[in-house]
């Protein structure tokens, strides 16, 4: 094919065809075909010559150029495409360093490979831009819910057409009994829009709790307006979810509002969801009320919550047990995803027999440890005293109010407590000492004996070692895996350290030893505040 010979004009009205076709800039697909016949130039010329076409915009003229470009002596490395100064003379007057020489060739004649070739390029540039205008359009609008039409489905992946591009809904991200055809209508949720290479950059979900919260938004006008506020979502999709809201309008019932009347709102919901069950809760800053509002429609008898472990005790009569825990553990665990917290349950009667159980093992220790009858040590577990810490550092007039307990008896039980201590205390520092614990750790403010035992056992042996740990390591977390939450036990956690603790030690530990200046950790408070400031303002 000579590009002589062909309609100049046809190249412009193909450029045109396509950028309709593909919604991009005409542009874009000229630029896409001037790349396209330099590259079949160059296979005619040589490929190490810079040949350049540009196609006129209005009359579709292509022309072809060589380029050269002038460079130092030392530097000349492309005979093709570069020349010295001395050559450059031949047809430029007064050639510097970086200066190009531009001349017209003869356009070339392509045959059957050369246009293929060229072919592919046009294509693969339009596929560029195509999906760099698919990115932009739809990268502002990941997080809020599209209606698409079904075009296929590929290995239980469906293909969606979102109208200027494809999405795509994951097989992990459909409600389990959902099946689809060809041109169904379907709504999902943004999940994610990211420039990719290949494949697609629309990623969709129906199982996101997100997805949830932007379709009881479109169906109840006070959480538009933002007069109720959906704070949290669990949601074992398909077949039951649990949604907190509240409202900042008093005289506005949130769970009611977001039922509809008799019941149109959560309904339609419900509908889109296929029929998943929603459990529609008020929520509460106070966790204990948050939870028992969460587990509902179970009866809860007592709540415990242990706020640094992030756990909480809950206490149910035996008939609401299986209700407590649900199907499978289905009603526990939507209210532990709701709340944040990892929950036991446990029954009235398992409740009884734990507390007996500790306080059994409570008196146990006062009587071996300070030599106490059983009645005393049960008098001090009866009074609230857990440990020997307790005991030994008490206010006296603590120990005054038991009954049984002047003055002399509380000064031998704090003695007694004491000395159990300080002999632990060595014993702890003996074994730490053999397991090659060093000074500097052992004299670190704010480790006692046994948590130095406990670093020297777990193999942190110096202030370096102890500078080095993550304040998970020390106090312990979760981490959340396949949307499980999975308890990572820290070594100093068994002494009560709370993760800013961690945080506070190993930082001091780090400053000590000259790894951190703490000017830098001004500044960067100081910056913190002011951010801070500046966003409320």
């Amino acid at each position: 094919m000579a590009i002589t010979s062909a309609n100049q004009l046809e190249l412009l009205q193909t450029a045109e065809a396509v950028a309709r076709e593909k919604m991009i800039d005409p542009g874009l697909v000229v630029e896409a075909m001037e790349e396209s016949l330099a590259r079949a130039a160059k296979s005619r010329y040589g490929s190490e010559m810079d040949i350049r076409v540009s196609i006129d915009r209005k009359t579709g003229k292509a022309t072809f150029t060589r380029v050269r470009t002038v460079v130092e002596d030392e530097e000349l490395e492309n005979y093709q495409a570069e020349f010295t100064v001395e050559q450059a003379k031949q047809y430029m007057e007064d050639p510097k360093v970086g200066d190009t020489f531009v001349e017209e060739v003869p356009p070339v004649e392509m045959g059957r490979i050369a246009a293929q070739s060229a072919k592919q390029v046009i294509l693969q540039k339009v596929r560029e831009a195509e999906r760099d205008r698919q990115y932009e359009e739809f990268k502002d609008r990941a997080g809020t819910i599209i209606n698409g039409q079904v075009k296929r489905e590929e290995y239980g992946n469906v293909i969606v057409d979102v109208g200027r591009g494809e999405a795509i809904l994951r097989r992990n991200e459909k409600i389990g009994r959902e099946s689809y055809r060809p041109n169904d209508r379907i709504r999902c949720y943004i999940k994610d829009v990211r420039r990719e290479a290949r494949g697609p950059q629309i990623f969709l979900s129906r199982t996101a709790p997100e997805f949830m919260a932007e379709l009881f938004k479109m169906e109840v006008p006070e959480i538009y307006d933002g007069i109720i506020e959906i704070k949290a979502v669990a949601r074992d999709p398909g077949s039951r979810a649990k949604i907190a809201v509240i409202s900042y309008d008093s005289s506005i019932d949130p769970v009611g509002a977001c039922v509809g009347m008799r019941g149109s709102r959560v309904q339609a919901v419900v509908n889109e969801l296929q029929g998943e069950k929603i459990d529609i809760i008020p929520w509460n800053e106070d966790q204990p009320t948050f939870l028992v509002n969460a587990l509902q429609p179970a009866e809860v008898s007592k709540v415990v919550l242990d706020e640094e472990a992030e756990r909480i005790e809950v206490v149910v009569p035996e008939d609401q047990l299986s209700l407590a825990i649900g199907r499978r553990g289905q009603n526990v665990r939507l209210a532990s995803q709701l709340t944040g917290l990892d929950i036991d349950i446990m029954t009235e009667a398992e409740d009884s027999e734990r507390r007996q159980k500790e306080f059994e093992e409570r008196t146990k220790l006062f009587m071996d440890t300070l030599d106490l009858d059983e009645f005393f040590a049960q008098l001090l577990v009866s009074e609230g005293f857990t440990n020997l810490e307790e005991v030994a550092y008490v206010e006296l007039d603590e120990l005054l109010v038991i009954d049984g307990v002047d003055e002399d008896t509380a000064k031998e039980l704090q003695a007694r407590a004491r000395d159990v201590l300080e002999a632990k205390a060595k014993a702890a520092l003996d074994r730490a000492r053999e397991l090659g614990v060093e000074e500097s750790l052992i004299e670190f403010e704010g480790l006692t004996p046994q948590m130095v035992q406990a670093l020297a056992e777990d193999d942190v042996k110096s202030l370096e070692d102890f500078a080095t740990c993550a304040d998970w390591e020390l106090a312990g977390g979760w981490t959340t895996v396949d949307g499980e939450r999975i308890k990572d036990d820290g070594v100093l956690e068994p002494f009560g350290v709370s993760l800013e603790e961690a945080q506070n030690m190993v930082m001091t530990a780090r400053i000590m030893l000259g790894w951190v200046d703490p000017a830098d950790l001004e500044s960067d408070e100081e910056e913190t505040v002011g951010d801070v400031q500046e966003a409320e303002a």
